[in-house]
């Protein structure tokens, strides 16, 4: 019982410890989720430097049975609310909330610098932005600087195709060969076709219209183009 005892008030107070420190610093994982790795890592790793096993491994089997728990816990909406954090507010109808960013820890030059990576420069033209309860930044534009969707303008797009790589790193993809119905000896002769070689190719593709696209690693650099220049010293 005590083992049991120790390992639960050690999983619920990190997990306290965590939520203090605020979203920005689990950033991609849920509390619980980040807490799990370490304490497990922690626990595993034990056995390196105590010769007890067992004690060890117990501690492990305790701790995975605790996650389980928060995890099934967590798909009750009531309970939800109170294991995770609900979204902060950082912008809203182009204005910065401050008191968002104070409370996620965040400078406005950071906030900037989100926005950049999202694509956007001005934060008026922002409707609403969010730290995520995992500490990713949501961003909504304002409708009129939103995307042109082909819906807003009328047109008939086809459905959406995603190219099947056959060859990757000069291996060929048997699995895709066998979905696609297709044989090793088709694939050598489309590429004897287009006159590469199969150690030269990095990738090959499966195009929608039953050709294959292929890049090889020999790459296009006329000297002195601009278009072309490498940032750096090895122009």
């Amino acid at each position: 019982m005590e083992i049991i005892y120790r390992t639960c008030i050690v999983f619920i107070a990190g997990y306290l410890f965590l939520r203090l420190t605020g979203k920005k610093a689990v950033a991609q994982m849920h509390t619980f989720d980040l807490l799990y790795i370490f304490v497990l890592t922690n626990i595993i790793s034990t056995p390196l430097e105590v010769n007890n096993v067992g004690k060890s491994l117990t501690y492990a089997v305790i701790i995975v049975i605790l996650y389980k728990i928060f995890v099934r816990l967590s798909l009750h909406n009531k309970l939800r609310w109170i294991l995770y954090e609900s979204p902060t507010v950082l912008i809203r109808n182009g204005d910065i909330n401050r008191n968002g960013l104070k409370k996620v820890r965040m400078p406005v030059n950071e906030l900037l610098s989100h926005l950049r990576v999202k694509g956007y420069s001005d934060t008026q033209n922002i409707a609403i932005a969010l730290m995520e309860e995992t500490g990713n930044i949501s961003v909504i534009p304002m409708a009129e600087y939103r995307p042109v969707q082909p819906k807003d303008l009328n047109i008939q797009v086809k459905k959406e195709y995603l190219p099947i790589p056959l060859i990757m790193d000069r291996q060929i993809v048997y699995h895709n060969l066998k979905y696609l119905q297709l044989d090793q000896s088709w694939l050598i002769n489309e590429v004897k076709k287009m006159g590469e070689k199969g150690e030269n190719i990095t990738l090959a593709t499966y195009l929608e219209n039953g050709t294959l696209f292929i890049d090889n690693h020999e790459i296009n650099n006329p000297i002195g183009d601009p278009y072309y220049y490498n940032p750096g010293r090895d122009n």
